[in-house]
């Protein structure tokens, strides 16, 4: 494949992705797939990319780019992960942290996993998830680099402590069930059972004692305050998403974690309220009936590109 033409599929997406496309755009794009068999061919890359990804640069679903140098540096990112994907494929180019990429245990995008670990503990991954596991005769550690993990502890013989790490700070049971998720510069921990002391990376030394059908934000500087736990939490390990009276671009966001691609809320209806039980095993079923339930409708671009507008 051509860099001219990667490099125009690429313009295409940061086109279509930094803003919501308008009918021409949308028509313009089919016209440019059409011209030729290789410009189909680049964008069936572009789509590998999401499917596999998630997304490509996480900077193209912000809702403008500032000016052309801000679009031009992004196509120039895009370019990048379509020339390396195609030539020396993955470990050519740095997608993500490399620990998540070489962890014991990883998700993809839309994927769940339920293990049982060494000791009798049960461990979950929600979607898009990477984590380490280290077991020794002194603790029983996670590294959680990405994503979400459920975890309900065992009783130790040895009395080990069991603690899960994350970039912010750690989490260490007090015999108990709960969650941890990695957000950006935050992490979130809901406890289902019992309780957990929370420490900020650099505050060590000072443990918060989180209890039962609480939760609470960490970052690295502190511990947040504790808040009540909603209803449905934890709900993802048996594949459902619980929500009740939530605004819709909050449902969306949510859903966007299960789905590759992009999938945005259009501000005009992100007020709407909903609530209910969903599976997440299959969003385009969560989205069909949201355009039965809702005053809205559903524009696909292609597979991996749909945005919730006004019906």
């Amino acid at each position: 494949m051509d860099r001219q033409t990667l490099e125009a599929a690429a313009t295409w997406y940061v086109q279509l992705n930094a803003t919501p496309p308008s009918e021409a755009e949308c028509k313009a794009h089919r016209e440019w797939l059409a011209q030729h068999p290789r410009h189909r061919q680049a964008w069936a890359r572009v789509e590998r990319l999401q499917h596999q990804l998630g997304g490509l640069p996480a900077d193209v679903a912000l809702p403008a780019l500032d000016g052309v140098r801000a679009r031009r540096r992004v196509v120039l990112k895009t370019l990048g992960l379509l020339l390396a994907s195609g030539a020396a494929g993955w470990a050519s180019f740095d997608l993500a942290p490399k620990q998540g990429w070489l962890a014991d245990q990883r998700t993809a995008t839309g994927e769940r996993r339920h293990l049982q670990l060494s000791d009798g503990s049960v461990l979950d991954l929600n979607t898009a998830t990477a984590v380490d596991i280290r077991f020794d005769a002194n603790l029983r550690q996670l590294q959680l680099h990405r994503g979400e993990i459920l975890v309900r502890t065992a009783a130790d013989p040895a009395g080990r402590p069991f603690v899960v790490h994350t970039a912010q700070g750690s989490v260490r049971a007090l015999g108990t069930c709960f969650s941890v998720r990695c957000e950006g510069d935050s992490t979130q921990v809901a406890v289902l059972e019992d309780a957990v002391e929370v420490r900020a990376a650099r505050q060590p030394n000072r443990a918060v004692r989180i209890g039962a059908n609480q939760r609470v934000a960490v970052e690295a500087a502190a511990v947040g305050t504790p808040d009540t736990l909603p209803p449905g939490a934890g709900a993802w390990a048996q594949g459902m998403l619980t929500v009740i009276d939530w605004r819709l671009d909050a449902f969306i966001a949510e859903l966007a974690r299960y789905r590759p691609g992009y999938l945005k809320c259009a501000d005009a209806v992100a007020g709407l309220r909903l609530s209910g039980a969903f599976r997440v095993d299959d969003t385009d079923i969560i989205l069909e009936n949201l355009g039965a339930s809702l005053p809205i409708r559903v524009r696909y671009l292609s597979r991996y590109w749909a945005r919730i507008e006004p019906a």
